[in-house]
């Protein structure tokens, strides 16, 4: 496995949980928590933007490509918009210990069922003993923490 890819992943976990503060102290400073969320939104755009315009090699699709895309496949901004604007909610009452927590226990469970079944178009990785008893100890890690 390329390290890089492992490395990457553990900074994805440290932009997410530094994410929900940074998010949490824009709803403070502007005292308004869906405008913070679409201001965090807007700043990726234009992060996104910029990306795109230094390092894209490939085609942009046609409108007419676009519109044989399903539904469905555009949903990855919503669970986005609803991931950020629910942190913005609910870090400061629960702690983001705890969210962290709770979001890797239902992304757990989640991966589980699509490795499981090779949703998504992912390859099958059926669970087994391992799998079933890391997710158990990751869960009962959260309880742990959940607690105090």
């Amino acid at each position: 496995m390329n390290w890089i890819f492992l490395i990457f992943a553990f900074l994805i976990g440290i932009s997410n949980a530094v994410q929900s503060g940074v998010n949490t102290q824009l709803r403070e400073s502007i005292n308004n928590p869906i405008l913070a969320a679409m201001t965090s939104f807007f700043v990726g755009l234009m992060v996104l933007t910029i990306a795109f315009a230094c390092f894209n090699q490939n085609p942009i699709p046609s409108l007419a490509d676009l519109k044989q895309v399903s539904w469905t496949r555009f949903m990855g901004g919503v669970l986005g918009a609803f991931y950020v604007i629910t942190v913005i909610f609910i870090v400061r009452n629960i702690g983001p210990a705890n969210m962290m927590c709770l979001v890797i226990a239902g992304q757990m469970v989640t991966v589980m069922t699509i490795d499981h079944f090779g949703l998504q178009g992912f390859a099958v990785h059926h669970m087994n003993l391992p799998r079933i008893l890391g997710t158990i100890l990751l869960v009962g890690g959260v309880y742990l923490i959940l607690k105090n």
